[in-house]
């Protein structure tokens, strides 16, 4: 069986974020660098948690992107649930099918 990368995309809270960013980076075992981005949450299921968020109709999220081998997708999820159980971290998982830089 061959390791396909994945990419595990994160939805969070934007006070989670410095939280998060580096509880990510403690992982180092398996999560070798990330992307984030700031994000607006839409939708029925999006709690706006502030009056701010509720005024501007979306809640103030950040998204971080982390490309690594499969396995190791499960078992970060399987930390991830354990160390923000509760948040209602949202996240998916899709496959890379080419991964690299241009030097």
């Amino acid at each position: 069986m061959t390791s396909q990368a994945a990419c595990l995309t994160l939805i969070a809270p934007r006070e989670l974020r410095e939280e998060l960013f580096d509880y990510i980076n403690d992982q180092s075992d398996l999560v070798t660098g990330f992307t984030a981005l700031d994000a607006a949450g839409h939708g029925a299921r999006v709690r706006l948690r502030t009056p701010a968020e509720q005024v501007k109709g979306h809640a103030d999220a950040v998204a971080v992107s982390i490309v690594l081998q499969e396995k190791a997708v499960e078992r970060l999820l399987e930390r991830l649930r354990s160390a923000f159980a509760g948040t209602k971290l949202v996240y998916w998982v899709v496959p890379v099918t080419e991964f690299g830089s241009i030097d």
